[in-house]
């Protein structure tokens, strides 16, 4: 069986919600739903621009906070992407006084208690946080939420928690992004991962014109043939840097490093496809350079792991390999490497 990889790729951002989104958002946390006029429809939730005639939609009106469920489906088992932990539905919901649906989630208990044309209301977060889940879910019409999280009001409680204050539209929000993929290791993948393990460095030459390729890859770019386990070597674990760039981090969320640090491209003895954005050992920034002789710090056999080893890049060491240290020898003319860059 191939190994399976998990890649998680994480940033936060922040966007502007403008007049119309801003004040759907700020009414949320006083238990009302708003909606926009376009001609004689109300759209809800609302939008800037009517998407059928692209003109700009007018005042905003009270919707809900009963509704109708056009469509639905249930969700027997929520992950930490969903907005309740326990089994609901989601649901197209047209709500009072409006002509579009809304999709929402649907507290229903059980998917025996949902059915198309069923009626439902609106439950609020007990403790609204300027955002569009202020609105946490509905529940049928008569029926309490099955669960105690998050802890909700009705539209009535929340309107008289808010009293009269003014309303100011939420003009910005942050968000954070998550996204997890898996994938399957190709087998040249898999090999160069069980090399590294073992501490050796697996490349693939090409019989047709003589390129070697680290990591294996099972075709020839340059030739266009496929290539396979027969045309792998083992490579030195020893090379030149052929360009580097130091970086000065800038703190965001995940970023481990904090003082200056470096990362070059190693061009193996006997490859001709470099190993790039490698870390470097023993060495203070300032010394590194173009033509520097390097060999690999192997990490002790009971540390490694090939947790960071996938099916791009450009050759990932991590796990493996701690960094790169200086050999000692001479180093190699410059002008022989300082436009291998890729």
């Amino acid at each position: 069986m191939p190994k399976v990889v998990t890649t998680t790729v994480e940033f936060p951002y922040r966007r502007s919600l403008g007049p119309v989104v801003g004040r759907f958002v700020a009414e949320l946390a006083r238990g009302r739903i708003v909606g926009a006029r376009s001609g004689e429809r109300v759209l809800a939730p609302p939008l800037e621009y009517d998407p059928d005639t692209g003109a700009a939609t007018g005042e905003l009106v009270e919707v809900g906070p009963g509704g109708t469920v056009r469509s639905w489906t249930w969700v027997g088992q929520p992950d930490t992407r969903h907005p309740l932990s326990r089994p609901f539905a989601f649901a197209l919901i047209q709500l009072d006084g409006a002509d579009t649906s809304m999709v929402h989630a649907v507290d229903a208990g059980s998917e025996a208690a949902m059915s198309t044309g069923m009626r439902v209301v609106a439950r609020f977060r007990a403790e609204p946080g300027g955002r569009p889940d202020d609105l946490a879910f509905f529940v049928p019409e008569g029926a309490e939420p099955t669960g105690e999280e998050p802890a909700t009001v009705s539209a009535a409680e929340a309107a008289a928690r808010a009293g009269d204050e003014p309303v100011t539209p939420v003009e910005t929000m942050e968000f954070w992004s998550s996204l997890a993929y898996q994938e399957a290791l190709n087998p040249a993948a898999q090999r160069y991962a069980d090399s590294m393990l073992a501490g050796r460095i697996l490349g693939q030459r090409c019989p047709t014109c003589g390129k070697t390729y680290v990591p294996p890859r099972d075709f020839c770019p340059v030739d266009g043939i496929r290539l396979d386990e027969s045309h792998d070597v083992v490579l030195p674990d020893r090379g030149v840097i052929t360009n580097f760039t130091i970086v000065t981090p800038v703190q965001y969320p995940g970023q481990k490093e904090t003082e200056p640090f470096v990362r070059v491209s190693v061009l193996l003895d006997e490859a001709d496809a470099l190993l790039g954005l490698q870390p470097v050992v023993g060495i203070p920034n300032e010394e590194v350079r173009v033509g520097m002789r390097v060999e690999a710090a192997w990490l002790p056999e009971a540390e490694r792991n090939a947790e960071e080893f996938g099916n791009r890049g450009w050759g990932s060491t991590t796990g493996a390999i701690a960094g790169w240290r200086p050999t000692g020898e001479p180093d190699l003319p410059v002008e022989r490497y300082i436009d291998r860059v890729f």
